[in-house]
């Protein structure tokens, strides 16, 4: 083999090294195939986008979905009568909240239903945005069950992404929040 035809070899042995994981990825992406990340969540599909439901905080104002600010929302969906196992389990999200460190300020909590009431609800406001809707939107992702709660990841477009059943995973909410809270 002579010099030339060597060399365009090597050249071509070095576009294939470049061009094979595009073209994988190529075939993998059109056969419809998807890496499975670990989520501790359920994905809501299909997701939603809520910039259409009306949300009315406590306070009168109109609660706002999508932020330019890149923050994130976790909306607690109560069952009737949230109580004593409701309020701790919104306490550990409360905490995973606090474990994210300098960008616990990229999540906000929305309590979405009755406010909760007695000894053990002392000072959850004052953590938690409370609120209201008239829409429909969550029944099928609402905890059902007396004194529980289930959980929604809300994205900065306002888009729900992640449904946290009733008896959630603190930990397993707590490392999905660092991955997404960046």
């Amino acid at each position: 083999m002579d010099l030339r035809n060597r060399r365009r070899l090597q050249a071509t042995l070095i576009a294939a090294i470049f061009a094979a994981p595009v073209i994988v990825a190529m075939v993998l992406t059109m056969s419809g195939w998807t890496p499975h990340g670990r989520s501790y969540g359920q994905p809501v599909r299909p997701e939603r986008d809520l910039a259409s439901v009306p949300v009315e905080r406590a306070d009168g104002r109109a609660f706002a979905w999508s932020n330019h600010d890149g923050v994130w929302t976790l909306v607690a969906l109560p069952g009737p009568d949230c109580a004593e196992h409701c309020l701790r389990q919104l306490d550990l999200a409360h905490r995973a909240q606090i474990t994210l460190g300098k960008q616990a300020d990229k999540l906000r909590l929305l309590y979405l239903g009755e406010s909760p009431s007695g000894p053990a609800a002392q000072g959850f406001a004052a953590v938690w945005t409370l609120a209201g809707t008239p829409s429909h939107a969550f029944d099928d992702l609402r905890a059902h069950a007396r004194d529980s709660v289930s959980a929604v990841l809300v994205s900065p477009q306002g888009e729900a992404i992640t449904r946290y059943a009733v008896n959630f995973d603190a930990e397993g909410l707590r490392r999905d929040l660092k991955k997404a809270v960046r």
